[in-house]
Order: structure tokens, then C-alpha cells, then sequence
């Protein structure tokens, strides 16, 4: 006879306990393999007897990574000084007279600069719009300024606005609104993705009372539904926090 107090074993509950351990860490022990496998690589370069396993006797996964790092970093030096910049323009020039290798070279640069460039407007800033009708609110990242021909068409002061697809952030669509119609968040651009990737289950939890003003949602229903990455001393501790800051305002003389 089982003791009353003892509760039966929850078995769904253990699997997906095993799971959720188990899936990220394979899929980030997966990753990081490919990332070493793919920039072994840059061994090739090197001439046959001076690639490690010659000069050791045996294979040692990771020295890519360093010699990755290096054609990087010397490359970036060359670039940023007036002759590498002149052998770098040169160089574009000869790509931008192959047909195929302009258009695939020139979308792929402008992708890479949009994302890493660190000029103000490059995709700094998270947005929250009005998408795709209103009533629905989108998160989006503005990517720059709209041009002016498209300002003297609308009448209006235009940005271009980027509105990712999820799980895969890289495929989207351009939207171009009115700045007024858009409302900023002070949200890093890491966690917005993160954001995206995540199906919208992982939020950043330093910013989730401002996205609730934002869009009226309930603060406790996004609490919940994103149960899986807050303790329940964090949700009731941000609640509590919500809750006493409701009182307060409520007290405030009007």
C-alpha cells in the first residue's frame, strides 16, 4: 500500500523536464561543432606541411577558430588604412563587372552592413507596429530613413521599417510608415531577436512592463505565458512591484 502523502510520479512532467535540458544543450553542442568544422576551413590555406596535423601527427579541432581570427583581424587593419582602402575598392570593382557575382556580392554587403554597421539608424531601434491591421501589434526594427521621393509622394516623414518572420529573422518584409505611427521601445536589438527566434517565449524580463503599457496587454498574462524562463518568486515579485505602483498612482491626488 502506497503511503497517502506520497504523491504518484508525474511521468509527462520528468520527459519534458529531460527534454527541455537536453534539446537546447544538442542543439548548442551541434552549432558550436559546425562553427569548428566549418572554420577549420581556413587550414587549407596554409601550405600541406605546416597545417597541424602535419606538424603535430594528429587532427586538433579548434585551430581555425585562431587562424580565422587572425585573417580577420589582419584583414580589418589592411582595410582601415588609404591603400588597403584603395586595394579594397579596386577589388569590388572587379566583382561589380561579373553579372552573377555583382548581384549576390553587392545584396549580401548590404545586408552585413545593415546588421553590423554601428551608424545610428542601422538597425538600432526596436519597434512596436501596427501590423498587419490595426489592433495587432508587430515588433519590427527600423533600418533607415525612407527616400525623399517617397516622402513628396505620401506627404508624410517616412521610415523604413523591417518587420522579421519567426523562427527566422534573416526573411521578412519592408514596411515604410510614418515615424508618428510607430512607438519606440528601449529594447536591445539582441533580446528583440531573441524575441523572434523564441516564437515570442522568451522576452526580456528588465522590459516586459514596458511593452505591456505599450500594447495594453495583461502584465500577468505575459508573465505566465513565458513561465518557462521566470521563477515563480520572479513573476510574483514583478507583479507585486505592477501592483504597488498601480495603488500609488491610484493615490496620487488628481
Amino acid at each position: 500500500m502506497s503511503h497517502p502523502l506520497t504523491k504518484p510520479l508525474n511521468i509527462k512532467r520528468i520527459i519534458m523536464a529531460g527534454i527541455l535540458v537536453w534539446v537546447p544543450l544538442g542543439i548548442t553542442i551541434f552549432a558550436i561543432k559546425l562553427m569548428v568544422n566549418l572554420l577549420d576551413q581556413s587550414l587549407l590555406l596554409l601550405p600541406y606541411d605546416l597545417r597541424p596535423e602535419q606538424l603535430l601527427g594528429f587532427y586538433l579541432p579548434g585551430v581555425g577558430i585562431i587562424i580565422s581570427t587572425i585573417i580577420v583581424i589582419s584583414t580589418g587593419f589592411i582595410v582601415t588604412n588609404i591603400v588597403g582602402h584603395r586595394m579594397m575598392s579596386v577589388g569590388e570593382d572587379l566583382l561589380n563587372q561579373i553579372p552573377l557575382v555583382r548581384s549576390i556580392y553587392s545584396a549580401v554587403k548590404q545586408v552585413t552592413h545593415t546588421l553590423l554597421s554601428q551608424e545610428k539608424n542601422s538597425f538600432r531601434q526596436v519597434l512596436l507596429i501596427e501590423y498587419p491591421r490595426k489592433g495587432t501589434w508587430t515588433m519590427a526594427f527600423q533600418t533607415g530613413k525612407a527616400m525623399d521621393s517617397f516622402n513628396e509622394v505620401t506627404g508624410k516623414e517616412l521610415i523604413t521599417v523591417f518587420v522579421p518572420t519567426t523562427p527566422n529573422p534573416t526573411s521578412g518584409f519592408i514596411l515604410m510608415l510614418p515615424e508618428s505611427e510607430v512607438k519606440k521601445l528601449d529594447i536591445d536589438v539582441e533580446d528583440a531577436l531573441k524575441f523572434v527566434m523564441s516564437l515570442g517565449v522568451v522576452m526580456p524580463g528588465d522590459k516586459i512592463e514596458e511593452m505591456a503599457k505599450v500594447d495594453n496587454t495583461s502584465l500577468r498574462e505575459i508573465l505566465f505565458n513565458a513561465k518557462p524562463n521566470f521563477s515563480r518568486e520572479k513573476i510574483s515579485k514583478i507583479l507585486n512591484k505592477k501592483n504597488n505602483d498601480d495603488q500609488n498612482n491610484d493615490q496620487r491626488p488628481k
